[in-house]
């Protein structure tokens, strides 16, 4: 896509942004930086390697799934401002 294609007012119209004509101007401009180096990327010979998502491999650190017992529902509520009936009471937001 070649940095003309790229209409910078409608993406600014689509992200909700206010540009004024100065800031479309530069951001059209700092796009156009940024199309050019990928086009330099794409000149890249990339042959036999394969496609990541991070450069190290990552594992799964967190701990297994094991039941336990859980904390008491007289000990979860007994800071809450409000309860009943062993459930939290929030105030209604949805009209």
């Amino acid at each position: 896509m070649a940095a003309s294609d790229f209409d910078v007012r409608y993406v600014a119209h689509l992200a909700r942004l206010a540009l004024t004509p100065a800031e479309e101007a530069e951001f059209g401009a700092q796009l156009a930086d940024v199309l050019a180096y990928m086009e330099q990327l794409k000149k890249v010979d990339v042959t036999g390697i394969s496609p990541t998502a991070h450069p190290f491999p990552l594992h799964n650190v967190t701990r297994p799934d094991v039941v336990q017992p859980s904390l008491p529902t007289s000990e979860a509520l007994r800071n809450a401002p409000a309860s009943a009936d062993g459930l939290f009471l929030a105030p209604k937001i949805v009209e």
